[in-house]
């Protein structure tokens, strides 16, 4: 995929509640044009935040070196509906900014969460893509994700990370 990450564990992130002080830097956020297929913007992702509180959605900025590269949303801890609502620990979107593509950020965006989820009593954390030949299916598989078997409503394969 356009933008494909290096694993480098000594990426380190920070994940920020979206305030005052970078609601707009975050907004800005933007993945490659070729990309827009796979991830909602930023803005439309707190929109359905917004629009599905059933998901019990939770998110927060992707801050390296003090500035943001990301947005990151999930559902969180919350009572699996399908075929709407998988969980219950989902990872609803994760966003990369395109000029912050191929550092390690997306992968060690992921780390963090899993063990954030993990601390919570999570035992697997599950998301999904569209799968396409230049989609993120080898990323997810690179930090392994593996298929489940079941696709999500809009038909995306949905895959599980143990924890």
């Amino acid at each position: 995929m356009e933008g494909e990450e290096t694993e480098d564990p000594a990426v380190d992130v920070e994940l920020r509640e979206i305030g005052e002080d970078n609601r707009e830097a975050v907004l800005a956020l933007r993945v490659a044009p070729g990309q827009r297929r796979f991830v909602e913007s930023v803005r439309r992702s707190l929109a359905d935040a917004a629009a599905h509180p059933e998901a019990n959605p939770w998110f927060r900025a992707v801050h390296a070196g003090g500035e943001p590269v990301g947005f990151v949303m999930l559902s969180w801890d919350v009572a699996p509906r399908p075929p709407e609502i998988i969980g219950p620990w989902f990872l609803w979107r994760l966003l990369i900014d395109e000029r912050h593509q191929g550092r390690g950020y997306g992968a060690a965006t992921v780390r963090r969460v899993a063990d954030l989820i993990r601390e919570h009593g999570a035992t697997e954390l599950l998301t999904s893509y569209v799968a396409a030949e230049d989609g993120p299916a080898g990323f997810y598989a690179r930090l392994g994700f593996t298929p489940t078997g079941d696709l999500d409503v809009n038909g995306e394969v949905i895959v599980r990370l143990p924890l």
